[in-house]
C-alpha cells in the first residue's frame, strides 16, 4: 500500500481480491462523524458520480464510520472485508476523517479529480486492516500571504492539500511590512492603505528588478469567517498571526501615529514594496498597546483557535534606542535594555490573551529579554530557541528554518528558481527530527508538534508556492504523523517508492510540484536573482 503518510501498521492484504465501491454502495454514519459523511460524498461522489446513498448500519458492502472511546486522539482504524465493506473507526470525529483521507488514496488518482474520468470503470480496494495514530497534536503548514496575497480561493486549496497530508495547524501569516491581509472594521484604514503596495521587488531584495505595477488584497471578514470553517470541517484548526512589534510598516503606513514619531516622519511611510527586515517598528506607547487590543478583539471574534500569533521577530531596535519616549518607558518600568521592553510588550499581551481564554504563541525572539509567563514558542533559528523553552517548562513547535523552510532551495542545479538559501532536498526533509536529543522525555513532552514555513518573498503567484511547498510537503507530512525511526535509519528509498505513487495523486490535483528531474520549462526564472548559500548548514 503506497500511503503516505505512512500508517502505524497494516494487517492483511494484498489478497487477492477486494471490496467493489459501485453505485449500489451505501454510506452510514454514526453521530459525531457527519463531516466526514459530508466529505466523502462531495469528493468521492465527485470523483466517480457515485451517490452513496444513506443506508443501516447493517447493509452489506457498506461505507460505515463510526468512534470508537478505546482508540486515541485522531487515531483511526481501516477495515476493508468483501462482504463486510468498509470500516473507519476513529478515536474522535477528526480520525474517522484521517481514515477516510487514507481510504481516497487506497480508490487510486483518480479519487483526487473533480469528476470520473473512467466512468463504469471497477473500483477495488484491497482487503485488510490499518491501524494508525499521530506522533504528534501539531501537524502544521504556516503560509505567509503578506508578502504576494494569496486569494481566498487559493488558501481553500491549501487547506484541501493540508487535509489529504493529514496536517491540521493551518497558520495563517497575515501581516507583515509589505501588507496587512485581514478586514479590521474599528480601523479601516488597515485595508484602505496598507493592504496593497505600489510596487514589488523581483527576485531577492538585492535584485535590480522591479515589478511596477500595485500588488495587494485582502481577505474580509466573511472571507476570514469561510476559511475557518472550511478548516473545521477538514479537522484543521486556523492560528493567525498579527506580526508586533516588528514587520509592522504596513500598519504604520496606514496610522502614522503607531511608529516611533519622535525619531523618524512616520506620515512620510508607505506599505514597504522591498524585502527583508523594516527598521520601521511599532511604538511601545499606550497607544499602540490600546490600538491592537482593538485589532485582537476582532481576531478573536473570527478564530476560534486556541493560539494566537504575534510575530515577535526581527525586530530591530534602533528606533528604540533614540526614542525618548521608548528610553523613558524602559526607565519607568525598570527594564534592563530594549530586549527588556519588547518582552514587556509580548507580555502585555500574553496577559491579554490569557484573560480571554486564548494562548500566545510567537517566534523564539519573544525568548529574549524573558519569556511571557504563557507563551508558547515557534522555534525558526534553529533548535536552541525551542530547547531552551522547552527546559523552562514552555510548549514549542519545532520549525527551524534549515530544516522546514521550504522557500529554501530544493536542489543545487543552476535552473533552480530563484534560489534562496541552503539546499533541502526531498530527502533532508524526511530525515528531519522535531524532537532535539538533549531533551528529556519530560522536557520532550513540551514539544507539541512541527510545522512547515513558506514564506513568498520571491513566490508572485501560486505556481510558485506549489513548486517550492511540493513534494516536500509529502515529506513533512509523513514526518509529523508517522512513528519513523531515528534520522538516519529512515528508509527513503520506500519513501521515494511511494512518492512515485504520490506524483499520479499531486498531478490529479493539479500540483505544480517540482518533478524529481528539476524545473520543467515554464517553473524556471532565467536571469531572476536569488541568494543561495553554500556550504555546511550552521549547527544550532
Amino acid at each position: 500500500m503506497e500511503l503516505i503518510p505512512a500508517p502505524s501498521a497494516v494487517e492483511g492484504g494484498p489478497l487477492p481480491g477486494g471490496f467493489r465501491l459501485d453505485r449500489t454502495t451505501a454510506l452510514w454514519a454514526a453521530p459525531g462523524t457527519q463531516t466526514t459523511e459530508r466529505w466523502l460524498r462531495a469528493t468521492l461522489g465527485a470523483a466517480f458520480g457515485l451517490p452513496l446513498p444513506p443506508g443501516p448500519q447493517n447493509a452489506p458492502g457498506a461505507v460505515r464510520l463510526l468512534l470508537d472511546d478505546e482508540l486515541g486522539p485522531e487515531a483511526y482504524r481501516l477495515g476493508v472485508g468483501a462482504d463486510s465493506g468498509v470500516e473507519i473507526r476513529g478515536g474522535d470525529a477528526a480520525g474517522v476523517f484521517w481514515g477516510a483521507q487514507t481510504l481516497r488514496q487506497l480508490l487510486g488518482p483518480d479519487a483526487f479529480r473533480r469528476a470520473p474520468v473512467r466512468p463504469g470503470g471497477t473500483l477495488e480496494i484491497p482487503h485488510g486492516t490499518i491501524h494508525d495514530t499521530p506522533r504528534f497534536r501539531w501537524r502544521g503548514l504556516m503560509l505567509d500571504v503578506a508578502r504576494h496575497f494569496m486569494p481566498k480561493d487559493g488558501v481553500l486549496r491549501y487547506l484541501d492539500l493540508m487535509a489529504a497530508h493529514k496536517l491540521n495547524v493551518f497558520h495563517f501569516h497575515l501581516t507583515d511590512d509589505q501588507g496587512w491581509r485581514i478586514e479590521i472594521r474599528k480601523y479601516p484604514r488597515l485595508t484602505e492603505t496598507g493592504s496593497w503596495r505600489a510596487r514589488t521587488k523581483f527576485g531577492h531584495r538585492a535584485s535590480p528588478l522591479w515589478e511596477d505595477k500595485p500588488h495587494g488584497g485582502f481577505y474580509t471578514q466573511d472571507d476570514i469567517r469561510e476559511i475557518v470553517a472550511y478548516a473545521a470541517e477538514r479537522h484543521i484548526t486556523v492560528v493567525p498571526e498579527i506580526d508586533v512589534p516588528g514587520h509592522s510598516q504596513a500598519a504604520i503606513a496606514a496610522y502614522p501615529e503607531l511608529g516611533n514619531t519622535d525619531v523618524i516622519d512616520t506620515t512620510a511611510l508607505s506599505v514597504w514594496d522591498n524585502w527583508g527586515i523594516s527598521a520601521n517598528v511599532l511604538a511601545p506607547t499606550d497607544t499602540t498597546l490600546r490600538f491592537y487590543e482593538g485589532v485582537f478583539e476582532e481576531v478573536l471574534e473570527l478564530f476560534p483557535a486556541e493560539f494566537v500569533h504575534v510575530g515577535g521577530d526581527e525586530c530591530l531596535k534602533d528606533q528604540w534606542r533614540r526614542s525618548p519616549t521608548a528610553q523613558k518607558r524602559i526607565k519607568e518600568l525598570g527594564l534592563r535594555d530594549e530586549d527588556g521592553l519588547q518582552a514587556w510588550f509580548i507580555g502585555h499581551f500574553d496577559s491579554w490573551l490569557s484573560a480571554r481564554g486564548r494562548r500566545l504563541i510567537g517566534w523564539d525572539e519573544i525568548l529574549e529579554g524573558g519569556l511571557a509567563k504563557g507563551a508558547t514558542v515557534s522555534s525558526w533559528r534553529g533548535y536552541a530557541g525551542g530547547v531552551a523553552a522547552a527546559r523552562a517548562g514552555h510548549d514549542v513547535v519545532m520549525c527551524p528554518e534549515q530544516q522546514v523552510y521550504l522557500d529554501h532551495r530544493q536542489d543545487p542545479g543552476a535552473d533552480e528558481p530563484v534560489p534562496i538559501g541552503y539546499v533541502r532536498t526531498l530527502e533532508d526533509v524526511y530525515r528531519f527530527e522535531p524532537v532535539p536529543a538533549e531533551l528529556t522525555p519530560q522536557e520532550a513532552r513540551h514539544v507539541l508538534g512541527a510545522q512547515a514555513n513558506v514564506w513568498t518573498e520571491v513566490m508572485e503567484d501560486h505556481a510558485r508556492v506549489d513548486y517550492q511547498t511540493f513534494p516536500r510537503l509529502a515529506a513533512f507530512a509523513e514526518v509529523a504523523w508517522s512513528g519513523l525511526p531515528a534520522p538516519a535509519e529512515r528508509d527513503f528509498a520506500d519513501f521515494e517508492r511511494r512518492m512515485a505513487v504520490h506524483y499520479g495523486r499531486l498531478d490529479a490535483l493539479g500540483v505544480g510540484y517540482r518533478p524529481p528531474t528539476g524545473p520543467r520549462p515554464w517553473q524556471r526564472r532565467p536571469g531572476v536573482p536569488g541568494r543561495p548559500i553554500d556550504g555546511a548548514l550552521p549547527n544550532r
